[in-house]
């Protein structure tokens, strides 16, 4: 069964620096200017903005495009400043803003997929845009020629989309739960490997290029952290949501790892830490600690005279046990437990209060985010969310009504948390 969450006290809070609001409809993606006090999003209202703080301290675009579709996904790169956007009809285009912001240049837009974009990443390295789709098709194009260099069919359509440039490998992760890793060359890829370990789909994925993990998200609720470069298969969960785990960032310089989930939770992992792979669970027909049967072993029930009982599992120990033998709860964080969950009686006595120390601090945005950017050198957070009603202040409450989209510029810094 899975564990009940139950939300622990805030301790310190992120700090809401600033809010954007005005879109139409929901802001599919949203990204900070770097070095500059301005964001840029695209939205299902087929507008792309950029946005730049005033002297008001409000943002007005400087920027407004509209599109011929809605805007489904984007990918900025601050060095050439190019903007790559995918949009609902399939197709791609590319712009070049100004060294100011104010100004957006149309480069090129070509057809990359027979239905939604769902993903686009730009490899500056390689000029590659990669790009996955609602019709199950992962593609890569040269950027300076929009020429369709190679594709690959997904088992399912693909949210989660990262790229190692040493390497050459591609990182998808789709909605059947499975990660497919391809080794890519300028016009055809190899299959290197797949996995699976959620039971819902993927819905984000964030690539570590220095540790060479790969960390997955899912509407499982929950996150894992795979070891690629380590060789060994381990995969180490992370459970702290309610909802669907919608995006996920990693900070390297402070190592922390930042998920957002659909209701609105920001978890920051703590990922500084030895932590444990969870225990894969037993199969046995009776109790592995009082040896009673469960229901299902007809011949022990019959034999010893007894009702069988119900079987569960010690979420530290793995073993299969009755509800007798695990009435206890714990947290286990350094196995990704930050909430209480079931052990057995004997696990219980041996967990200390050190190794219930929480490695995670809980954060409420109040509204539903869709997707997270996170702005390392300033340690800035931006969400984008599809929630009409935005409810936002880290010391007062303040309501307002509209249609809109993103906000929560959060600031985090280095030792906020931990």
């Amino acid at each position: 069964m899975a564990a009940e969450i139950q939300p622990k006290a805030l301790t310190r809070k992120p700090v809401l620096l600033s809010k954007v609001e005005g879109s139409q409809d929901v802001v599919s993606m949203a990204a900070i200017v770097p070095k500059e006090d301005g964001v840029i999003s695209v939205s299902e209202d087929r507008t792309i903005r950029v946005w730049l703080k005033r002297e008001s301290g409000q943002y007005w675009p400087s920027i407004y495009h509209a599109m011929p579709s809605p805007c489904s996904c984007m990918s900025f790169n601050p060095e050439t400043r190019r903007l790559s956007v995918g949009l609902d009809n399939g197709s791609i285009s590319e712009f070049i803003l100004s060294e100011d912001y104010n100004k957006m240049t149309p480069v090129k837009s070509y057809q990359a997929h027979q239905g939604r974009v769902i993903m686009i990443l730009f490899v500056l390295e390689m000029e590659w845009v990669l790009s996955t789709g609602q019709d199950k098709q992962f593609t890569w194009h040269c950027s300076e020629s929009g020429q369709r260099l190679g594709g690959y069919r997904t088992s399912a359509g693909a949210c989660g989309l990262q790229f190692d440039v040493e390497t050459r490998h591609v990182f998808i992760g789709d909605h059947s739960g499975q990660v497919t890793i391809l080794k890519l060359e300028q016009e055809n890829c190899s299959l290197v490997t797949t996995f699976k370990g959620h039971t819902g789909g993927v819905t984000a994925l964030c690539w570590d290029p220095v540790q060479r993990v790969l960390f997955s998200g899912s509407s499982d609720h929950s996150i894992i952290m795979w070891d690629i470069g380590g060789r060994k298969g381990t995969a180490i969960e992370l459970q702290g949501h309610n909802d669907k785990v919608q995006c996920v960032s990693y900070a390297p310089h402070t190592r922390q790892l930042i998920s957002c989930g659909a209701d609105g939770g920001i978890v920051i992992w703590n990922m500084d830490v030895e932590r444990q792979e969870t225990p894969e669970w037993l199969d046995s027909d009776s109790c592995q600690k009082c040896d009673q049967p469960f229901f299902w072993n007809f011949k022990q029930m019959w034999d010893s005279k007894k009702i069988g009982l119900r079987q569960h599992h010690c979420r530290k120990c793995g073993k299969a046990v009755c509800g007798k033998c695990s009435s206890k709860r714990s947290s286990i964080p350094l196995m990704g437990f930050e909430f209480e969950v079931r052990v057995c009686d004997t696990c219980h006595e041996s967990i200390t209060d050190e190794e219930r120390a929480p490695t995670a601090t809980f954060h409420d945005s109040k509204h539903n985010i869709v997707h997270v950017h996170f702005d390392a050198t300033r340690g800035w957070l931006l969400t984008s969310g599809t929630d009409k009603i935005i409810k936002a202040s880290a010391r007062s409450r303040l309501n307002i009504c509209t249609k809109t989209l993103f906000q929560l510029v959060l600031k985090i810094s280095e030792k906020v948390f931990f």
